[in-house]
């Protein structure tokens, strides 16, 4: 039977390589991801010969799609017999239409697809976002433009700025009440795990201070072979331009050598939909839902 538990940050040398063998682009193919928010999603792990497995309980069980290599047919039959053992059927995240052709040759007419494109991770093309390029990018660009009315200065994230962006996100946090919205909390929680580990998981990002003062901040990370992960992003929204500031910044400063990056999900927020559209993603990465007879 499969043994489950919390992840830790030592499991990263051993997580990453796995997550190394099938290079997906989602979002939640990253140790540093699985590491921050494991507690809002209660998130439990196993490595199972050469498949990593994560096991969210946040709402009955499910796992997302497996990383690794190996015999899935035996992979997946042991991922039954453990949902199955905990009085669930098996169902299965994070699947996109590779995945599913996989599984449909494996256990033919023996799950059902659930459409799921509120997870779906917006992906763009790194050229776009760094030179915001043509007419579609004209808005972008005088957006951007706004920030330079004030006395601001971008540089690269380091220890130093991690107080100073912490106060930053709280002063948010509080003002909107975060207390009471769990989603909230596990940021702040995130947050957290990600400046206290800053250098440990390989992380990077960027700040922008108007007259001194925190205006917006991010994190993010090296996700694939081709692909950059933006895992945070906050600005204060009274500070004109703040928002396509901090995002075209990080891009120029991390997205170099990378094709695309990943500005992960909207989560069903119709206004983070329309910004995130706004900046025109060259594809959707796809991640639906199975569930096993």
């Amino acid at each position: 039977m499969l043994e489950f538990r919390k992840i830790e940050r030592e499991d990263m040398s051993r997580i990453r390589q796995i997550l190394a063998l099938s290079d997906y682009r989602g979002c939640e193919y990253s140790f540093a991801n699985n590491l921050a928010w494991h507690r809002l999603y209660k998130t439990y792990i196993c490595i199972y010969k050469d498949f990593y497995i994560s096991m969210s309980e946040a709402d009955g069980i499910y796992f997302t799609f497996p990383a690794g290599k190996g015999d899935y047919r035996e992979l997946f039959g042991e991922l039954k017999k453990y949902s199955e053992s905990r009085g669930y059927p098996l169902v299965i995240g994070s699947v996109d239409e590779e995945r599913y052709r996989l599984l449909s040759e494996l256990f033919p007419d023996s799950f059902t697809l659930e459409k799921t494109p509120d997870s779906y991770d917006y992906i763009y093309n790194s050229a776009d976002l760094t030179e915001l390029p043509g007419k579609k990018y004209h808005k972008k660009r005088n957006h951007l433009k706004k920030i330079e009315k004030y006395n601001y200065t971008y540089s690269e994230l380091t220890e130093a700025d991690f107080d100073d962006c912490i106060e930053f996100a709280a002063v948010h946090y509080n003002g909107k009440d975060g207390h009471e919205d769990e989603s909230s909390i596990g940021e702040q929680l995130a947050i957290h795990t990600f400046f206290d580990n800053f250098d440990y998981l390989g992380l990077s990002g960027g700040v922008l201070r108007v007259d001194g003062r925190v205006a917006a901040f991010t994190v993010g990370e090296r996700l694939n072979s081709d692909t950059l992960d933006v895992h945070i992003e906050k600005a204060d929204t009274s500070v004109e331009g703040a928002y396509p500031a901090i995002n075209n910044f990080y891009a120029r400063q991390a997205a170099e050598k990378l094709m695309y990056i990943n500005r992960e999900e909207d989560m069903g927020i119709e206004g983070l939909r329309r910004s995130k559209l706004s900046y025109y993603p060259a594809f959707m990465q796809i991640k639906d839902t199975v569930i096993f007879k």
